[in-house]
Protein backbone atom coordinates (compact mmCIF):
# COMPACT_ATOMS: atom_id res chain seq x y z
CA UNK A 1 0.00 0.00 0.00
CA UNK A 2 1.21 3.50 -0.80
CA UNK A 3 2.67 5.45 2.08
CA UNK A 4 3.06 2.58 4.49
CA UNK A 5 6.27 2.50 6.49
CA UNK A 6 8.05 -0.08 8.54
CA UNK A 7 8.37 1.40 11.99
CA UNK A 8 10.43 0.85 15.07
CA UNK A 9 8.98 3.25 17.61
CA UNK A 10 10.06 2.72 21.19
CA UNK A 11 7.23 2.99 23.69
CA UNK A 12 8.96 5.02 26.39
CA UNK A 13 11.51 6.98 24.42
CA UNK A 14 11.00 10.28 22.62
CA UNK A 15 12.73 9.10 19.44
CA UNK A 16 11.96 6.41 16.91
CA UNK A 17 12.96 5.31 13.43
CA UNK A 18 10.90 4.69 10.31
CA UNK A 19 11.70 3.43 6.83
CA UNK A 20 9.72 4.84 3.91
CA UNK A 21 7.77 2.33 1.82
CA UNK A 22 5.73 3.56 -1.13
CA UNK A 23 5.51 6.70 -3.22
CA UNK A 24 2.96 8.82 -1.37
CA UNK A 25 5.47 11.38 -0.06
CA UNK A 26 7.55 11.80 -3.23
CA UNK A 27 9.52 13.90 -3.95
CA UNK A 28 10.21 14.88 -0.31
CA UNK A 29 10.63 11.26 0.79
CA UNK A 30 11.75 8.36 -1.39
CA UNK A 31 11.21 4.64 -0.79
CA UNK A 32 14.11 3.35 1.30
CA UNK A 33 14.69 6.66 3.10
CA UNK A 34 15.20 6.11 6.81
CA UNK A 35 14.05 8.81 9.20
CA UNK A 36 14.26 9.76 12.84
CA UNK A 37 10.91 10.58 14.42
CA UNK A 38 10.54 12.69 17.58
CA UNK A 39 7.63 12.57 19.98
CA UNK A 40 8.40 15.76 21.82
CA UNK A 41 5.53 18.18 21.22
CA UNK A 42 2.29 18.70 19.33
CA UNK A 43 2.77 18.84 15.59
CA UNK A 44 2.34 21.89 13.37
CA UNK A 45 0.82 22.37 9.95
CA UNK A 46 3.43 21.59 7.28
CA UNK A 47 5.34 19.00 9.31
CA UNK A 48 5.71 15.38 8.22
CA UNK A 49 4.32 13.00 10.81
CA UNK A 50 4.30 9.28 11.49
CA UNK A 51 0.65 8.48 12.15
CA UNK A 52 -1.31 5.31 12.76
CA UNK A 53 -3.36 4.21 9.78
CA UNK A 54 -7.04 4.64 10.81
CA UNK A 55 -7.93 1.55 8.74
CA UNK A 56 -5.25 -0.62 10.39
CA UNK A 57 -3.93 1.11 13.55
CA UNK A 58 -0.90 -1.18 13.92
CA UNK A 59 0.43 0.22 10.63
CA UNK A 60 2.28 3.52 10.42
CA UNK A 61 2.02 6.05 7.60
CA UNK A 62 4.08 9.16 6.85
CA UNK A 63 1.99 12.16 5.85
CA UNK A 64 2.19 15.95 5.92
CA UNK A 65 -0.11 17.82 8.31
CA UNK A 66 -2.26 20.02 6.06
CA UNK A 67 -4.65 21.43 8.67
CA UNK A 68 -5.77 21.23 12.28
CA UNK A 69 -9.41 21.47 13.18
CA UNK A 70 -12.00 20.41 15.72
CA UNK A 71 -12.39 17.05 13.95
CA UNK A 72 -8.64 16.36 14.10
CA UNK A 73 -5.64 16.63 11.80
CA UNK A 74 -5.92 16.59 8.03
CA UNK A 75 -2.93 14.59 6.77
CA UNK A 76 -2.01 14.39 3.10
CA UNK A 77 0.65 12.74 1.01
CA UNK A 78 2.75 15.06 -1.15
CA UNK A 79 2.07 12.80 -4.16
CA UNK A 80 -1.75 12.84 -4.31
CA UNK A 81 -1.92 10.26 -7.11
CA UNK A 82 -0.12 7.67 -4.96
CA UNK A 83 -1.48 8.58 -1.52
CA UNK A 84 -4.25 7.24 0.65
CA UNK A 85 -4.78 9.97 3.20
CA UNK A 86 -7.41 12.25 4.77
CA UNK A 87 -9.05 12.65 1.36
CA UNK A 88 -10.04 8.98 1.72
CA UNK A 89 -10.50 8.49 5.48
CA UNK A 90 -11.01 12.00 6.87
CA UNK A 91 -9.19 13.76 9.70
CA UNK A 92 -7.17 11.72 12.19
CA UNK A 93 -7.05 12.12 15.94
CA UNK A 94 -3.94 13.91 17.24
CA UNK A 95 -3.57 10.91 19.56
CA UNK A 96 -2.72 8.68 16.60
CA UNK A 97 0.40 10.73 15.80
CA UNK A 98 3.47 8.71 16.72
CA UNK A 99 5.87 11.59 16.13
CA UNK A 100 7.20 14.09 13.64
CA UNK A 101 9.88 13.21 11.12
CA UNK A 102 12.88 15.45 11.69
CA UNK A 103 15.97 13.89 10.13
CA UNK A 104 16.82 11.56 7.22
CA UNK A 105 19.84 9.43 8.19
CA UNK A 106 19.88 7.07 5.19
CA UNK A 107 20.87 7.04 2.38
CA UNK A 108 23.99 9.09 2.98
CA UNK A 109 23.45 11.10 -0.21
CA UNK A 110 20.11 12.42 1.14
CA UNK A 111 21.13 12.79 4.80
CA UNK A 112 19.88 15.91 6.56
CA UNK A 113 17.10 17.72 8.37
CA UNK A 114 13.59 17.53 6.97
Amino acid sequence: MAGVVTAVLWRHRPIGRVEVRGDSMRPALEPGDRLLVLRDRPVRVGEIVAVGDPRAPARTMLKRVAARGPAGLTVLGDNAAASTDSRAFGPVSPGTVRGRAVYRYFPDSRRGLL
